[in-house]
């Protein structure tokens, strides 16, 4: 598991994740992202931070091996507290987030584009919650705050993905480039950010965060309790038996999501 942090421009920081084959993060990886996060939003010298991730895709949620493993539920809570720390960890960053999101962005990376500032993506990336094909449930919170709500509610019940162009319609995009030109694209408006003041810029992110209409923290922790409720009722892990055995692309028998087993 491999979590660092860039500084390439002036008042700039990368935050990079890089864990193969799919970026399905370990309980600890949360953690460990998280940290990265606040740390660099803390760093008076930034203005703006861009949350990346090397390999096939930005995100592939939870790693659902870990939530088999589990026999006291420890990984599940592990992995709930960890997707909410991140997850918070971005939402909560001093400085602007932009995401520079490829390939799949599944799960957990909803719940981290989702609570970012800024996106630029990839020609090939997608986005979505397979969290019911997984026994799982969680960020819907964040998809809704991605595409409009009857569009969230129909991918999240039927676990399609959208792709980069679609979002972009709809305006939560920013921009979307070849995957080549994906690292320059993001760290292009990132530059043009971190040119403001620096208090300034962090009085703006406060009060954006202080007039959203919904609380992301209380609305995502009530999505967990139903991962709580799936699980102690055995339908999560009847679901999770299936898992990686009908070669669904993207997924590739690692991701989960928040602390549910992916979605």
């Amino acid at each position: 598991m491999s979590v660092s942090t860039s500084a390439p421009d002036k008042g700039v920081a990368v935050v990079t994740v890089d864990h193969p084959p799919v970026n399905a993060l370990p309980v600890q990886g949360w953690f460990d992202l998280a940290d990265a996060v606040r740390a660099a939003g803390r760093d008076p010298e930034i203005r703006c931070v861009v949350l990346a991730a090397e390999g096939r895709g930005f995100n592939a949620g939870v790693d659902i091996k870990e939530m088999q493993r589990d026999t006291d539920h420890s990984a599940l809570i592990g992995a709930n507290r960890g997707c909410y720390a991140a997850f918070s960890a971005v939402y909560e960053c001093e400085v602007p987030v932009v995401a520079a999101v490829q390939g799949f962005c599944l799960g957990g990376g909803i719940g981290l584009v989702g609570n970012a500032d800024a996106i630029v993506a990839s020609e090939d990336a997608t986005f979505g919650l397979p969290e019911l094909d997984r026994g799982a449930l969680g960020a819907a919170t964040h998809l809704a705050r991605l595409v409009p709500q009857h569009l969230m509610r129909t991918l999240y019940y039927t676990s399609r993905t959208a792709t980069a162009a679609e979002l972009h319609a709809h305006g939560s995009v920013w921009r979307v480039v070849p995957r080549e030109e994906l690292a320059e694209a993001a760290l292009e408006l990132a530059r043009e950010i971190a040119r403001k003041d620096g208090t300034l810029l962090r009085f703006a992110k406060a009060a954006i965060n202080g007039i959203d209409p919904v609380d992301v923290h209380r609305s995502y922790r009530f999505e967990q309790g139903f991962t709580f409720e799936a699980t102690l009722s055995g339908l999560a892990d009847r679901i999770r038996e299936d898992f990686g055995t009908q070669g669904e692309a993207g997924t590739h028998g690692e991701s989960g999501t928040h602390g549910e087993g992916r979605a």
